[in-house]
């Protein structure tokens, strides 16, 4: 029993000046008050900080917080000090502190006079930390964002497993964990490291009714995400993206489109990030672009929109994050942008790792996976991924996510998940979701071979149907209790005890049609031009490529020096009548708007005018221009004439891609004589005869089709060198 004076109530009132507690937090604070090991499950914004704030302020001695950020530390000290006349009621101690600045701290701990210090794991590891904490009265260890000790948790932190010997070195004293994420699995694997499996577990609901979830494919994500901003003036939001360079184009394109913006990353010194962090909560900003370094702790009530320009590693990460949205109860809309391309990437990432770090990075990816392609109840889908049981029906926020509010085609699925559950049977749990996707669908992959599955009389058994179908089946059985995911063998499907009954005795079951996410962009988000007159206004198209016709024979040039096709449909949309405007069409730069612009511009305002077009100005976004100097270093060591393979290693890229920048240099509008770099790759006569291909005989710039031309006499890389060369001396 921790000694105290005042009731839990008492203190709620004196200190924070509030009558009630909020769902579990008093149960949390008494067994805590008891001495007794605690383990706190609480949703962001459920106020989980309360319940081991408060205790702290009731007892004799400091109560010791590990914490995994500074900028988190910082936040809370600052919010604590709120409730008190003195300052030194919270501390924190760790690297960003000077010795002095240390000194002053552990001078206000010995003196009585802190409730809190707050400390990062790193901190418990020094030696000198441990004499000074050994020599004080410690009231109780708070562990926050718990789930950074579990290996299976989302922010796993190594440093966070060597935290129990360490406070048994320091005082055997009650520990507090709490974390807003933590599935069954994570749960256990944090009791078990803290040896705390006699903890009393407190588990609140991780249902956030006013948070309504969508998931949007990755296509020409800076437009989506900006006209989705400028609807919601002076609202404030968070964007997270994976790479610190996408924060920092991000918010530069934000802030010229004419939001206010700031990003935020561990890349930023300390001073600017806090500095980031005070403008937001301050509302001297509306949007935070941010890596997930941004945000924990961040207790700024008002966040109305929480968007992933790429999809997290995990759920877990993907419902903390989007738990910063609406803590005040009021709106909260979350988006993430889906590609599949995007979880390529993050399991390149994985490569390298440990095995077992690999397989559990792998199964935590698929699961995003699956909640981003279902298309049945998003909180159902997200809620039972926690261990919780969600009516999709009459639940509250049943309807707050896309999949509710716009429902996808439902078919009679019955007999399908007879035969799959009959399969998973027969296998005896041993395959994981794409093994029985194969399976049923009859594609010889290496592991049914080698299994002789190929020969079973379930190959091929559900060929009739899609693989998304099948996939769509097995996640909607999962959720349903059918099918069970065994976590330790990297999520092994086996039957259920309620699959068994279904065999037994079989029902109705609704299989709803699965997203389409297979027509995205590449990972980064950019724009994919369309291909082949796929206009919004098939009109218009027509009309300019009249002009573009008439313009290429006055001027003695083929069609697609004047503008590509990707250049005209992009006008088809966003309906440009300036020549300022005809620069933020895909493909078109100044030299090129000033070249050829102003009949495109004149056509397109008469066309505007007469059809009486309302156009879509908050789609039209304004480019950033490329401030890093590669552009400029790039056409500086051309006119030395350096080897473009020697800039491109200069530039740190690779040769192919190289190209694709040259290329896009010239698209908008500068002229690049490399005339003596092909010259040493290809003879006079072979540049001249690719040269006069280009101008007299292609209907297009396609490599592909040159290539077809020639019948593969040159190499596309060569046949790229040569229309750079054409494309710099003809169309610019």
């Amino acid at each position: 029993m921790i000694s105290t004076t005042m009731t839990p109530k008492d203190a709620l009132r004196t200190y924070f000046g509030f009558d009630s507690f909020k769902g579990e937090q008093e149960d949390v604070i008494n067994s805590l008050l008891e001495g007794k090991h605690t383990f706190v499950i609480m949703p962001t914004g459920g106020g989980k900080s309360m319940c081991y704030q408060l205790p702290a302020l009731m007892t004799e001695g400091t109560a010791i917080v590990v914490s995994p950020l500074i900028a988190l530390m910082k936040n809370q000290v600052d919010a604590i000090r709120q409730v008190s006349e003195n300052d030194s009621i919270a501390h924190f101690l760790n690297s960003s502190l000077n010795k002095t600045e240390a000194n002053r701290v552990k001078s206000d701990v010995i003196e009585g006079k802190t409730k809190l210090l707050y400390v990062a794991p790193e901190s418990l590891t020094k030696q000198e930390n441990i004499d000074f904490l050994s020599s004080i009265k410690i009231s109780f260890f708070a562990i926050d964002e718990a789930h950074c000790i579990s290996e299976w948790g989302h922010d796993f932190r190594p440093e966070y497993r060597r935290l129990r010997p360490m406070i048994e070195k320091i005082d055997n004293v009650p520990i507090i964990a709490l974390t807003a994420t933590a599935t069954e699995k994570v749960q256990l694997d944090i009791q078990k490291n803290l040896g705390m499996l006699d903890a009393e577990v407190y588990k609140a609901s991780f249902n956030r009714k006013n948070l309504f979830y969508e998931i949007r494919p990755k296509k020409d994500v800076q437009r989506q995400i900006i006209k989705f901003i400028k609807e919601r003036t002076g609202k404030s939001g968070i964007i997270y993206c994976l790479s610190r360079k996408k924060v920092e184009e991000l918010a530069q394109v934000l802030s010229v489109n004419g939001i206010k913006a700031l990003p935020y990353h561990a890349g930023l010194d300390a001073t600017t990030r806090a500095k980031h962090q005070d403008m937001f909560l301050m509302e001297d900003v509306d949007v935070i672009v941010a890596t997930i370094a941004f945000g924990m702790g961040i207790d700024k009530p008002d966040v109305r929109f929480v968007i992933h320009h790429d999809i997290p590693k995990s759920l877990e990460s993907y419902y903390q994050e989007t738990g910063r949205a609406g803590r005040d109860g009021g709106e909260g809309h979350c988006i993430a942008f889906y590609s599949y391309k995007d979880i390529e990437k993050l399991e390149k990432f994985l490569h390298g790792k440990p095995v077992a770090e690999q397989e559990i990075g792998f199964q935590l990816l698929q699961e995003v996976v699956s909640y981003a392609e279902t298309s049945m109840n998003r909180r159902k889908f997200l809620l039972h991924y926690f261990g919780e049981e969600f009516d999709e029906v009459n639940g509250e926020g049943a309807d707050m996510c896309d999949n509710s509010r716009y429902p996808k085609e439902k078919v009679e699925g019955k007999e399908d998940v007879i035969l799959l559950l009959k399969t998973i049977k027969a296998l005896q749990g041993k395959h994981k979701m794409k093994y029985f996707i194969n399976l049923l669908t009859g594609k010889k992959s290496n592991d049914i071979v080698t299994y002789k599955h190929d020969q079973s009389e379930f190959f091929g058994a559900g060929k009739g149907k899609e693989e998304s179908y099948w996939s769509g089946a097995i996640r909607q059985c999962i959720v349903e209790g059918f099918i069970g995911k065994e976590i330790e063998s990297y999520g092994t499907l086996y039957l259920t005890v309620k699959g068994e009954q279904f065999l037994q005795s079989p029902h109705s079951f609704m299989v709803i049609k699965q997203n389409d996410f297979s027509d995205v962009d590449g990972a980064d988000g950019t724009v994919t031009p369309k291909q082949g007159g796929q206009s919004a206004d098939a009109t218009l198209f027509s009309i300019l490529k009249d002009l573009r016709k008439k313009i290429a024979k006055e001027k003695s040039v083929p069609p697609f020096v004047v503008f590509q096709d990707p250049s005209l449909e992009d006008m088809t949309v966003q309906y440009p009548i300036t020549l300022e405007e005809l620069q933020n069409i895909a493909g078109v730069g100044a030299g090129k708007a000033k070249r050829y612009g102003q009949p495109f511009v004149d056509v397109i305002a008469k066309y505007v005018e007469e059809n009486d077009i309302d156009r879509p100005q908050d789609f039209v976004v304004k480019s950033v221009v490329n401030k890093s100097g590669s552009k400029v270093n790039i056409i500086m060591n051309i006119d030395k004439k350096l080897p473009l393979d020697v800039i491109a290693k200069s530039q740190q890229k690779e040769f192919e891609d190289f190209l694709t920048e040259l290329e896009g240099i010239v698209a908008s509008g500068t002229k690049l004589n490399i005339d003596y770099y092909i010259n040493d790759v290809l003879d006079e006569d072979a540049i001249e005869e690719v040269f006069e291909y280009f101008m007299e005989d292609a209907e297009s710039d396609s490599i592909a089709e040159a290539y077809d031309e020639f019948d593969g006499d040159y190499s596309e890389e060569e046949l790229r060198l040569v229309r750079l060369k054409f494309m710099s001396e003809v169309a610019n």
